[in-house]
């Protein structure tokens, strides 16, 4: 059997139930209220949909318990069941944006089986058509789930903002942990030139001095006079372990750091030893936000024990003197950069029955699509299956069409 359907088909999309301050002149249906009239749809025996021509009658069924959900029709002639074997039947599906699926059927048990799986979301224009006993019979209906319908301008009120699928950089990232230590190359510890008593000591803890400053006079044993102890760089004294009457020898008196540039040294778990390389793009932040974009420098070569952790080292311009010794820091690096084929912004994502996924909009409509997701960063996330090139998808404020849809009930049935 050969059944052409209409090649136009009119398209009836459910009207979103917004609230009225939030959309302004969006209007609101339920999933039943996307029906042709103003009553819910017959039903039979089995709980589906009935269509009936006469005395012919056609019971539609989307079975999904324990299996991917599939096609079940019961035929009925008169009110009783019909021999299936006299019955040719196919169904199509348009979704929004233009697809549409095609089943044929053949007897199973007591009800014609559809030849393939009915995809998620199962909101769609269905058309049937069946002959018997020389009689061709036609139904189309509408059958939403997941979908609404918004303004133009209730949407640009409402922030909601699209974008269109296409392809993406996915870079895959590890975090490391540590803290923030000096460069050793900055830090000077001063110490007398020539053995003596210390007579003044000039610094503090804390203190910045400039290369060639003083930090302390001492005066020689052997010749009895006094010069000055100096800063050999610009930088902070660190640590002071001197005071005036004490004795000069070979230990340093003072430390001076410059810490215009510091490292974060990084601990690098055997789980991420072969990942962590250096050259590799580093976000290095405090409390979780990123402060400051560098790279590995060093790595360290691997630890021979068994668990033992290893080193990474980024170095960090440090003028402002955000970063300071001691403080813990964590780094994002990224370890690989992969091209895919489709990768939507992460933020477009939500959550729909036990679903990820975005909204797509055609013209003022908004439907639901489910995705399988692939590897993701901070900001992108690849998409396997669900999604196509061009397809528009919203970006900003999806969670307002998510909280819309769940709302006025357009949920799931069929």
């Amino acid at each position: 059997m050969n059944i052409r359907f209409p090649a136009v088909l009119v398209a009836a999309l459910i009207l979103s139930a917004c609230d009225a301050t939030q959309f302004g002149t969006a209007k609101a249906a339920s999933e039943a209220e996307a029906e042709s009239d103003a009553t819910a749809p017959a039903e039979g025996p089995h709980g589906g949909r009935l269509l009936e021509d006469g005395n012919f009658a056609l019971e539609v069924t989307i079975f999904e318990d324990n299996v991917p959900p599939e096609f079940r029709i019961y035929a009925y002639q008169g009110g009783e069941p019909v021999d299936l074997k006299q019955v040719e039947l196919e169904v199509e599906l348009e979704r929004l944006g233009g697809r549409v699926d095609r089943f044929d059927f053949k007897p199973k048990n007591d009800y014609l089986l559809g030849d393939g799986v009915v995809t998620e979301p199962h909101s769609f224009e269905v058309m049937v058509a069946a002959e018997y006993e020389g009689n061709t019979s036609r139904w189309e209906y509408s059958s939403y789930e997941g979908r609404v319908s918004i303004g133009a301008e209730a949407a640009k009120r409402a922030g909601i903002t699209t974008t269109l699928a296409g392809p993406g950089t996915i870079r895959e990232t590890v975090k490391l942990y540590g803290n923030i230590v000096p460069d050793p190359s900055r830090v000077r510890r001063v110490a007398a030139r020539f053995p003596g008593v210390v007579v003044a000591v000039d610094k503090a803890v804390g203190d910045t001095v400039a290369k060639g400053e003083r930090l302390a006079s001492v005066e020689a044993n052997d010749s009895l006079r006094r010069y000055a102890v100096t800063s050999p760089i610009a930088g902070v004294v660190t640590e002071r372990r001197v005071e005036p009457g004490e004795m000069a020898g070979t230990e340093p008196l003072l430390t001076v750091a410059d810490y215009d540039e510091v490292w974060a040294e990084l601990q690098v778990f055997p789980g991420h030893a072969r990942s962590v390389q250096v050259g590799q793009a580093a976000a290095v932040s405090t409390n979780g936000d990123s402060q400051a974009k560098t790279t590995i420098s060093y790595r360290a070569p691997r630890a021979s024990g068994v668990g033992q952790s290893t080193v990474a080292r980024a170095v960090l311009a440090n003028r402002q003197g955000h970063w300071t010794p001691g403080h813990f820091v964590q780094a994002t690096v990224e370890i690989t950069e992969r091209e895919v084929p489709i990768a939507i912004e992460r933020r477009a994502l939500q959550t729909f029955r036990d679903w990820d996924v975005v909204f797509i909009k055609v013209g003022e409509a908004y439907q639901v699509r489910p995705l399988e997701l692939g590897a993701g960063d901070g900001e992108y996330v690849e998409v396997i299956s669900g999604l196509k090139p061009d397809e528009r998808y919203v970006v900003d404020n999806s969670y307002l069409i998510k909280a819309d849809i769940e709302k006025s009930g357009a949920v799931h049935g069929h």
